[in-house]
């Protein structure tokens, strides 16, 4: 588990709180009373086993006293300081610049966050206007008409003695394509703008669904009752999904989803997590479950649920295509085009009810870390000769801290990743590499 500098403070902080005397928490968990006032003076390091008596005495977990609430802080400082090759060694001294300038060290971190979220929308249009059709067809238009119209102005411009009837032919051609120019810019321009201002500000079903699903969490706490609604009246006016494309798809999700609520019980389900921990192999037996269930289950689960972790989640077809994509923070997978095909998703998808696990490194100004767990499901239809579909599902966890296996080097797509000499690589990336 990451150690702060301030675990101490935040030790001391909680205790003063709660009105708890220094002797009588050193007495519950054992230490004597000068350990622990080191310890809250950041004078000792405190080892896991203790940091774990420590929190479950203040009634808190142990996270919250080793990272607090300065963690996403910290987190985003240094993402703005991987950025310069000027950070040097001043990384060290970032719990110093937090404690001693919060308000600067909060800016500093927002702009980050702005600046990330501005380059994930450049990241975003640039990897639509490489997929999407219409964008394409317009680009093409509008370097056809500036093509000609450049032609016909060149033609004009240096052609001293031309002839009126010529005259007349190419300046009715520059009216025309300069007319084809304004017309597919004017629709180019509404394209791009009712993209960013629509309720949903997503085109394809399959974002709107995933929009709404955000906005709730990706949990649907009606299905965990006794009588849930039906999907129908579950989705009933939600703006996000302004298709009804995406309405079909989100009926398709709730009536799954209320499936495995019914299957795998919240309570039941929070319980074997505490005592299991997030593997998904083992939550499947216990429950006898099949595995892309309990992956479901694992990346919609509520926050604050006693023993759920973050958890991401991408799902394939047969074809490769992602056909489910739950982000979390270190991992965006792509909204168009091809995903990396060095992800465990893929490997699975050719190992048809054959277990995948990897350690997986992503690509990004922070790399993240985590520890990938992949299957893929089989499902015959049409009878014993019929067609087998397959879908392939990747939950992506934290990787716990102290692992020593080899990490794998994996990317969001080709064209934003910015690694080096992939062997994987399909096309050039947009991105400096690195």
């Amino acid at each position: 588990m990451a150690r702060s500098a301030l675990t101490g403070t935040r030790i001391r902080e909680r205790r003063t709180a709660l009105q708890v005397k220094q002797a009588d928490l050193a007495r519950g968990v054992g230490i004597s009373a000068a350990y622990l006032n080191l310890i809250e003076h950041n004078r000792r390091r405190v080892g896991d086993d203790l940091l774990e008596a420590l929190a479950r005495a203040l009634g808190v977990e142990p996270v919250a006293l080793s990272e607090g609430a300065e963690a996403g802080l910290f987190d985003g400082l240094r993402e703005a300081a991987a950025g310069t090759e000027k950070a040097g060694p001043e990384l060290e001294r970032i719990e110093e610049f937090v404690g001693r300038f919060p308000g600067w060290a909060a800016v500093l971190a927002d702009r980050q966050a702005r600046v990330g979220a501005l380059e994930r929308v450049v990241e975003a249009y640039a990897e639509r206007m490489a997929q999407d059709p219409f964008l394409l067809d317009n680009l093409h238009e509008v370097l056809s008409a500036v093509t000609s119209l450049r032609s016909t102005a060149a033609i004009l411009a240096e052609t001293e003695d031309i002839e009126p009837e010529w005259r007349s032919r190419f300046l009715r051609t520059m009216a025309e394509e300069s007319l084809r120019l304004s017309g597919t810019a004017e629709s180019l321009v509404g394209y791009l703008d009712e993209m960013e201002t629509a309720e949903t500000g997503l085109a394809a079903p399959l974002e709107q669904l995933e929009t709404w699903l955000a906005g709730r969490d990706w949990h649907l706490a009606e299905l965990e009752t006794d009588a849930p609604p039906a999907p129908e009246v579950l989705i009933e006016g939600v703006p996000e999904l302004a298709s009804a494309a995406a309405r079909e798809l989100a009926l398709a999700h709730v009536a799954r989803a209320a499936a495995e609520a019914r299957a795998l019980p919240l309570a039941a389900f929070s319980d074997a997590l505490t005592e299991l921990g997030p593997e998904p192999g083992l939550l499947a037996a216990r429950f006898g479950a099949p595995v892309e269930m309990v992956f479901r289950r694992l990346a919609t689960l509520p926050p604050g649920l006693p023993g759920r972790v973050p958890a991401g989640l991408v799902a394939c077809d047969g074809s490769g295509t992602l056909t489910l994509r739950r982000p979390v923070p270190g991992f965006a997978p792509p909204r168009f085009g091809a995903a990396c095909p060095l992800w465990p998703l893929y490997e699975a998808l050719a190992r048809p009810s054959q277990p995948v696990r990897a350690v997986i490194d992503v690509a990004g100004r922070l790399p993240a870390r985590f520890l990938a767990y992949a299957w893929c499901a089989q499902h015959p239809v049409g009878g014993f000769d019929g067609p087998v579909l397959r879908e392939a599902m990747m939950l992506l966890l934290p990787a716990p801290p102290g692992r020593t296996e080899r990490a794998r080097a994996v990317g969001s797509s080709c064209r934003i990743c910015p690694r080096a000499g992939c062997p994987g690589r399909r096309e050039p990336s947009i991105l400096p590499e690195r």
